[in-house]
C-alpha cells in the first residue's frame, strides 16, 4: 500500500472532492480495520486508504474506462496484510454503497453503476491474484524444501536407509515414493493423513488410477514425459479422491530420481495440501458476486452474465425483466428496515423459485430492485411468460409480524439479439420500461419501445442540462404581441422563454417547462424570466412615452405559485426596474387554481392590491368554475385558443358563439378584460371585436419573436 498520496486541495482535485474521499475512506478504514491483522491503528489504517479511494474515484470516471486501478487496489489491500475475507467482503460492500454516493459527481447514474460494479469485479480478482501470488511465494521456500527433501532421498537410497527414515517420515509434506510404472512403493505419515489416515488407501496403487475430472489437460502430459527421463520434474495444481469420496486439493511436485549413472529408478511425489485456501478462494469469490441479504447473485456477478450472453455471437438472444417493487419505501418508513429486509427476502426466494428453466437467472441490482434473464432462440415470448411467471409470484400476500402485506411490483421488459447493445445501455432501456409500467399504474409489465427509451433519454438529458443552461445563459425570450380589437394597436407583449440548446437547438416551453417544474429550477428561471421581461418592458416605456405604457404579460407556474417569496421577489424585480406594477401582468394557468384555498391566493391578492393584474390564463378548457371567479383577484380573462379554432369552420357554429358571448358578457360584468389567443385570420379578429372581445394575440398579428420587432410594430401604430 506504498502509493503517494495527493495533497488535499490540490489543482487536480475538484472543490469539496477531497473531502468527499476523506469521509470515503474513512468508513472505509471503518470496515476493514476489525478484521485487519495489522499493529497499524485505524487512522493510520485510513491514511494509507485515502490514496486507493482516490485511485478509485479517477478510475469511477476515466475516459475511457479502465477498472486496472481497482485490480491495483485490491493488491495493496492484500499488501497491507488485509487478507482475512472479510476484509475483502467489508470492502465491496463499502465501494458498492459509498464510491457513487461520494465519487460520483453529476455523471450518468446507471453508467457510473455499471462502472461501480465493474471496479468491484477487479478489485475482488486483484485481491484474489495479490494472494494468490503471496502464497504462491510461502510455495517456494517450500519448493526449496522439497529440493532439499529430493536430495536427502537420493542421497539416502544410495547411502544409509536410516537417514532416509528421518527425513522422509519426518517431513511436514506428504511424500511418496513410486516407481516407473506407476506403483506406489512408499508414503509418509504426512501423506496418509492426507488422504484420511487409512495407509492401505494409498500404498500399493497405482498413480494412473488418481485421475480426476477436473484435471488440467497438461497434467499427465507432464507425468508421461516424466517417467520416460525427458524431464526431472514438473509442479501442477491436482486434485484427488479420498477414500470417502471427498476431494483432496494439493500443490503436486513430482520428480525423478535417478542412479549413480543417472539412470531413471523412481518417482518422487511431494504435496502441499491446497483445499482449505482453495475453499477460501471460492468464499471469497461467492462473497463478490452475491448478494449478502438475499443470497441472489449481485450487480457484479449479473453483469458478468449479461456481458458475457451480449458478447455471444452465436446467435443467441436475450430476455431482461427488470422489477422493481411498488411502495416499497411506504412498508419500510411504516414498519422499519428489519421488515422491508424480511420482506426482500421474501421476494428473493418466490423469485427463484419461478426461474428455474434452462438459461435464466435472477440477480437483485440493489434496494428493491431485481433483475431476471433468460436466454434461448423464442426469448420474445420467454420473456412474457417469465414477466407473468414473476408478477404471479408477487401476487400472494407475505405475512411479516401478523401483518398481511399486499407485494406489487413494476417489470421493464427489453427482448433481442446478442450483440448489438452493451450491459449497460440494455439495463438502462430496462429501467426506463420499468417507469414507464409503475407511471402506468404499476403491478404490471411493459416491454422497451426504443422511441419512448430516446425521449426518455432526452428528458433525462435536458434535466440534468437545466442547471447548467441557466448558468451559461442559454435561455433567451422572445415576445408574442398584445393587440386592441378596437382600433388594432399593440397594447403590451406576452414574454415565452426558449432555450437554445448546444445540441437539439432552440426548444420550446413545452419541452423544458415541465421539467424545470419538477427538479425546481422553475423558480429562478422564472425569476430570471420574470426580470429580463420587465426590463424590457421599462425599455419600450422609456422608448415610447407618448404613446401610453406597453403592458407585459409573464407566465406564473403552479410551484411559483407555492413559493414563499413570490411577492418579494416581484416586488424587488418592479423596484430595481422602475417599471409601474401597472404594466406588468401575471399569467396564472385556470388548472392551478382549481381548489385554490386562500393560503394560496393570498400572495396573488397583494400582488393584485400593488396595481399588478393576474390574467386567467387557458380560460375555458374544462375546469371552468364560473361561479368561483368572483373570489378569484384576477383582472384578466385568457379564453382558450379552442374557441378561436372553432371560429375558422364555415360556418361558424352559432352555439360556440353565444359560449363565447356569455362568457365576454360575464367577464365584463365583472370588470374582467378579455383577451383571446391564438388569432389567426382577419375574419376570427373581426368577430371576436364584434363579440366584445378587448385584447388578443397569435399569428395574424405576429408570432412570438425578437423584442425589437415590438418596438417596430409600436413604430408602426404610431405614424
Amino acid at each position: 500500500m506504498n502509493m503517494p498520496a495527493q495533497a488535499p486541495g490540490s489543482a487536480a482535485e475538484p472543490d469539496g472532492l477531497e473531502d468527499r474521499l476523506q469521509r470515503f475512506a474513512t468508513i472505509w478504514s471503518r470496515a476493514v480495520f476489525p478484521v485487519t491483522a495489522t499493529s497499524l491503528t485505524r487512522p493510520e489504517i485510513e491514511r494509507h486508504l485515502l490514496p486507493l479511494a482516490r485511485d478509485l474515484s479517477d478510475a469511477l470516471h476515466g475516459r475511457p474506462f479502465d477498472p486496472a486501478p481497482a485490480h491495483r487496489v485490491g493488491a495493496a489491500l492484500v499488501a497491507a496484510h488485509c487478507t482475512d475475507p472479510d476484509a475483502l467482503s467489508r470492502s465491496l460492500g463499502v465501494v458498492d454503497s459509498y464510491l457513487v454516493l461520494y465519487c460520483g459527481g453529476d455523471g450518468e447514474p446507471e453508467e457510473l453503476r455499471a462502472r461501480c460494479a465493474r471496479l468491484q469485479h477487479a478489485l475482488a480478482a486483484g485481491f484474489a491474484q495479490a494472494l494468490r501470488e503471496r502464497t504462491l511465494v510461502e510455495q517456494e521456500a517450500i519448493a526449496r524444501s522439497a529440493l532439499v527433501a529430493r536430495t536427502f532421498a537420493e542421497q539416502a537410497l544410495h547411502a544409509t536407509e536410516a537417514r532416509f527414515r528421518a527425513v522422509f517420515e519426518g517431513a511436514a509434506l506428504g511424500i511418496g515414493i513410486a516407481d516407473l510404472d506407476g506403483n506406489v512403493l512408499e508414503v509418509n505419515g504426512a501423506l496418509t493423513r492426507m488422504f484420511g489416515g487409512l495407509e492401505h488407501h494409498v500404498r500399493g496403487r497405482k498413480v494412473s488410477e488418481w485421475v480426476h475430472p477436473e484435471d488440467a489437460p497438461h497434467v499427465w502430459k507432464l507425468y508421461g514425459e516424466l517417467v520416460r527421463g525427458e524431464r526431472d520434474d514438473f509442479r501442477v495444481e491436482k486434485a484427488f479422491y479420498r477414500g470417502d469420496g471427498t476431494v483432496l486439493w494439493t500443490n503436486l511436485t513430482v520428480s525423478l530420481l535417478r542412479d549413480a549413472d543417472g539412470v531413471p529408478q523412481y518417482q518422487l511425489a511431494l504435496m502441499e495440501d491446497t483445499t482449505e485456501r482453495r475453499l477460501l478462494n471460492l468464499r471469497l469469490r461467492y462473497e463478490a458476486t452475491h448478494d449478502a441479504l438475499t443470497g441472489l447473485p449481485n450487480r457484479t456477478l449479473f453483469f458478468e452474465r449479461l456481458d458475457k450472453v451480449l458478447s455471444s455471437g452465436d446467435g443467441t438472444r436475450f430476455g431482461l425483466c427488470y422489477l422493481d417493487l411498488d411502495g416499497f419505501k411506504a412498508i419500510n418508513d411504516s414498519l422499519g428496515h428489519a421488515a422491508g429486509d424480511r420482506l426482500l427476502v421474501e421476494v428473493a426466494d418466490r423469485l427463484q423459485s419461478v426461474a428455474t428453466r434452462p438459461g435464466e437467472m435472477v440477480a437483485r441490482l440493489g434496494g428493491d430492485e431485481f433483475v431476471a434473464l433468460t436466454t434461448g432462440t423464442d426469448t420474445e415470448q420467454q420473456a412474457d411468460e417469465l414477466a407473468h411467471r414473476i408478477l404471479g409470484a408477487l401476487a400472494t400476500p407475505v405475512r411479516l409480524d401478523g401483518r398481511e402485506l399486499t407485494v406489487r411490483g413494476s417489470v421493464g421488459i427489453v427482448e433481442g439479439p446478442a450483440g448489438e447493445r452493451g450491459p449497460a445501455e440494455v439495463l438502462r432501456s430496462a429501467d426506463i420500461t420499468m417507469y414507464r409500467a409503475k407511471a402506468a399504474g404499476g403491478n404490471r409489465f411493459e416491454r422497451a419501445d426504443p422511441e419512448a427509451d430516446a425521449r426518455a433519454i432526452t428528458r433525462h438529458g435536458l434535466t440534468t442540462a437545466l442547471p447548467a443552461a441557466l448558468d451559461r445563459g442559454e435561455f433567451f425570450i422572445e415576445y408574442q404581441p398584445l393587440v386592441h380589437l378596437g382600433d388594432g394597436s399593440v397594447h403590451g407583449a406576452e414574454a415565452l422563454v426558449r432555450w437554445c440548446h448546444p445540441q437539439h437547438g432552440v426548444l420550446g416551453p413545452d419541452r423544458f417547462i415541465p421539467l424545470a417544474e419538477h427538479t425546481g429550477l422553475i423558480v429562478p428561471l422564472g425569476r430570471w424570466v420574470l426580470q429580463e421581461a420587465v426590463r424590457q418592458a421599462r425599455f419600450w416605456n422609456r422608448s415610447h412615452a407618448d404613446g401610453g405604457p406597453l403592458r407585459i404579460n409573464v407566465n406564473l407556474s403552479p410551484t411559483q405559485l407555492h413559493h414563499p417569496n413570490l411577492v418579494a421577489d416581484t416586488v424587488d424585480v418592479l423596484e430595481r426596474s422602475g417599471l409601474d406594477p401597472g404594466a406588468l401582468c401575471l399569467e396564472v394557468t385556470e388548472s392551478a387554481l382549481i381548489g385554490a384555498d386562500e393560503d394560496l391566493l393570498k400572495p396573488l391578492r397583494q400582488l393584485a392590491d400593488m396595481g399588478v393584474d393576474i390574467a386567467l390564463d387557458d380560460f375555458g378548457t374544462g375546469y371552468s368554475n364560473l361561479a368561483n371567479l368572483r373570489r378569484l383577484p384576477v383582472s384578466v380573462l385568457k379564453l382558450d385558443r379552442s374557441f378561436t379554432q372553432s371560429m375558422q369552420q364555415h360556418p361558424i357554429d352559432p352555439v360556440d358563439l353565444k359560449i363565447v358571448e356569455g362568457i365576454v358578457s360575464l367577464a365584463h360584468s365583472l370588470e374582467l378584460a378579455v383577451t383571446v389567443e391564438g388569432v389567426e385570420t382577419g375574419a376570427q379578429a373581426e368577430q371576436l371585436r364584434e363579440l366584445g372581445c378587448d385584447t388578443a394575440q397569435g399569428w395574424y398579428y405576429a408570432r412570438p419573436g425578437a423584442p425589437d420587432r415590438i418596438h417596430s410594430l409600436v413604430l408602426a401604430d404610431a405614424v
